[in-house]
């Protein structure tokens, strides 16, 4: 497949992760740059890390859970499409609530500081699954060297 300019363009939906919720790929890599669609902490068998309930029905989610299992998924799709944490350019966060900002940055903090991708976190009103508290999508820049004819 070509992007119109010659370059290859792959979209890829990853085996082993948590199938996307519509028609659409993990990632899309064209040329040297990869595109991450929106994340979340949705686990392979549709179970949501950092979401529990009792056996009363209370439910307890947990933003830094959710926080680092966002962030390690994102870390396998980009790897599908040779290219890792370290090559991400830029990070989009919706917070389902703001208040959570704090749990989410130190979690965040574990992973990258200032020389890290430039981001931006917005608080929108919900997710796609009430218990998902955070979703993510990414830009990375990760060269891939020509394929010779």
């Amino acid at each position: 497949m070509t992007d119109g300019t010659g370059s290859a363009a792959d979209a890829l939906t990853v085996a082993g992760k948590a199938t996307p919720r519509g028609r659409f790929p993990h990632v899309k890599r064209v040329g040297d740059f990869v595109w991450v669609s929106g994340t979340s902490a949705r686990l392979p068998d549709n179970s949501i890390a950092g979401a529990r309930a009792d056996e009363f029905g209370t439910v307890d989610l947990d933003i830094r859970v959710q926080t680092r299992a966002v962030i390690e998924n994102i870390r396998d799709l980009l790897r599908a499409a040779d290219a890792d944490l370290a090559d991400l350019v830029q990070i989009t966060t919706y917070l389902v609530n703001i208040n959570d900002f704090g749990g989410y940055n130190e979690v965040y903090a574990e992973y990258f500081d200032e020389t890290g991708p430039t981001r931006t976190t917005v608080a929108v009103h919900q997710l796609p699954h009430p218990h998902l508290l955070i979703e993510i999508q990414a830009v990375a820049h990760a060269y891939r060297p020509k394929e010779r004819a």
